[in-house]
């Protein structure tokens, strides 16, 4: 999620000296990597803004009012994923908010594109467009800086901590008097939050009896976004109200989100998300992925989207989804887990994303919690008005074209990204969701590799499983290709990925497998897909992944990428140089006609 690739047209843009741009908010720290006003430009001229205005007039009255509560929520989830990402972030978008300049515009629009005070450049680096410090792994949510060898030795020290200082939902902080106060008048501001967490205030109490900086304990998301939370409640409730004529289930889902935020526990929102049965609406709400967390990778952090469903897409999807417990045992790998057939999905137009959600997400499959995917099961959202819009095919079409052999050029086509796209979401269902030890494969068990085997395996999912839907006709062979041609492009880097992000590592990964294998054939003339070696050699990846994930094994999996990231500038460099000079874009700002934008 956040800013990807794609294609379009360009914002309005302004021409300012973007040293003045430094100037107007901070000093820069001596050691900050310089952002440059060429740089500036770059982004600019490669930036394409989109904009999503689904059609909403068939909603009820009810149902408009609770759409307005909701992107209220949104707005406050944005406030606390910039906070958490960055701890000077909401400070500086409070002064830029204050100036009415063209050169205020401009840092706005960088602000909007990244979330944040730190720009990604062209060529994938990430360095802070305002005055602000350079970014840190462990974002906001552990104390600002702090190294992972740092966080473990307090663990083995005090290993009763490891529990909450590693929840997926809590922020991690200094035991010194100041940090331990304020969450201690928190409780004491907001008594139903203190309720819904007994034993929490005794245990900051005894912290606070004698503070030591050098120690950690951790606090529920609840406590630490406390004012947010507790408005953010109010409003979903509102819109709970708002649909409760019209859509019961919707309205019951809601008023369980509502109080799962302040609990700090997702059971009971994500067991009637998943099984609830909406009538037009639906929403994410709340923290699940871990993907900003480069530290440890099991920090999930804020997101909330707001859907409408496309009826009769998605009643073509249903049909296509029976029989998943067959799929599951033809995976490589044993032993296979019991799965449910009857997963929600839905075909969707986005009405707003906000926080981890915004950007160009084509899809999501949640809940991540293996414990509640198993007693409910999971449901996907298709993001339709991302997946087939026309200026994000084009502009990765253009890549494409730039690096295939002639004869592999008209192989891409919008029903591949589509297919692709869901069954790697019914992938993140099927396959491996815990070690030999019982540890979740999506948090613990190989700590911040996990995201990049999870989102590997999915990919291959849905590529391996190919042959057998064309067997079920629900591909013919045009689509079957269709659906090959996506995943190859998938796996083009335009630029030399960063350790720190997953889904680029992983592409990366199957690339080089695929070039090993002799699926991906560089020649004279451009790239060539073997098709008659592909499903062999998917499926030998996969059963690579799988054990890996199996195993739990951090040093294998720290090996594995190792071996498969490498980077050739005569082959990659060149041929990402070649997608660079044809892709008209490189990033994408989305807008919301919901918000008025």
């Amino acid at each position: 999620m956040g800013i990807l690739e794609a294609g379009g047209y360009s914002p309005r843009m302004f021409r300012v000296p973007l040293l003045l741009l430094m100037a107007t908010v901070t000093t820069a720290p001596s050691d900050t990597p310089t952002w440059t006003d060429h740089q500036a430009q770059e982004v600019l001229a490669k930036t394409q803004t989109i904009r999503l205005t689904p059609d909403l007039s068939g909603l009820t009255p009810g149902e408009r009012t609770a759409v307005a509560r909701l992107l209220e929520v949104g707005k406050l989830f944005q406030d606390i994923y910039e906070d958490s990402r960055h701890r000077q972030a909401l400070e500086l978008r409070k002064r830029l908010e204050g100036q009415k300049t063209p050169l205020a515009e401009q840092q706005r629009t960088f602000y909007r594109l990244f979330q944040g005070p730190i720009a990604n450049t062209l060529e994938n680096h990430r360095i802070p467009f305002l005055a602000a410090d350079p970014v840190v792994p462990g974002m906001n949510v552990y104390p600002w800086g702090i190294t992972k060898e740092q966080v473990q030795q307090v663990l083995q020290r005090h290993p009763q901590l490891r529990a909450s200082i590693l929840d997926q939902r809590t922020v991690v902080r200094r035991a010194d008097a100041a940090l331990l106060r304020k969450d201690l008048d928190t409780l004491k501001r907001y008594p139903v939050i203190d309720g819904l967490h007994p034993g929490l205030g005794d245990r900051l109490r005894a912290l606070a009896a004698k503070p030591d900086p050098a120690m950690l304990y951790a606090v529920p998301y609840a406590v630490a976004y406390a004012p947010q939370m507790t408005k953010a409640h109010g409003l979903i409730w509102e819109a709970a109200s708002a649909v409760e004529g019209v859509d019961p289930e919707f309205a019951g889902y809601l008023r369980n989100r509502a109080r799962d935020l302040l609990a700090n526990d997702y059971e009971s929102g994500d067991a009637s998300w998943v099984r609830g049965r909406f009538q037009r609406l639906n929403a994410q709400i709340g923290a699940y992925e871990v993907y900003d967390d480069d530290l440890f990778g099991v920090k999930a952090f804020y997101s909330l989207s707001l859907l409408i469903r496309d009826d009769a897409a998605t009643a073509r999807l249903e049909k296509a989804l029976q029989g998943l417990q067959a799929f599951e045992n033809s995976l490589p790998y044993e032993p296979h887990k019991t799965v449910s057939s009857d997963i929600p999905v839905g075909v969707y137009q986005i009405i707003a994303d906000f926080a981890q959600a915004r950007g160009i997400n084509t899809a999501t499959i949640l809940p991540n919690d293996p414990l509640h995917a198993r007693r409910y099961g999971r449901t996907i959202l298709l993001r339709e008005n991302i997946m087939k819009h026309p200026d994000l095919f084009a502009n990765g079409r253009a890549s494409w074209d730039a690096v295939m052999a002639e004869p592999y050029r008209g192989h891409l086509g919008l029903s591949g990204n589509f297919n692709r796209t869901l069954w790697h979401e019914v992938g993140h269902y099927l396959g491996v969701d815990r070690d030999v030890k019982g540890r979740a494969v999506n948090s613990n068990a190989l700590e911040e590799n996990s995201s990049i085997f999870e989102e590997m395996k999915s990919d291959l999912v849905s590529l391996y499983l190919g042959k057998a839907l064309r067997e079920r006709l629900f591909y013919d062979d045009t689509t079957l290709r269709e659906l090959y041609a996506s995943g190859i492009q998938r796996v083009l880097q335009i630029v030399r990925p960063r350790r720190d992000q997953s889904y680029q590592m992983m592409q990366l990964m199957q690339m080089n497998y695929f070039l090993e294998n002799g699926l991906l054939e560089p020649r004279s003339d451009g790239l060539h897909i073997r098709y008659d070696k592909y499903h062999d050699v998917v499926g030998k990846l996969l059963r690579e992944v799988l054990a890996i994930q199996r195993a739990g094994d951090k040093a294998a999996s720290d090996r594995f990428i190792e071996k498969y990231t490498r980077w050739d500038e005569s082959l990659h460099g060149a041929l990402a140089a070649k997608m660079r000079a044809q892709a008209k874009y490189r990033f994408t700002l989305v807008k919301y006609g919901a918000l008025g934008e």
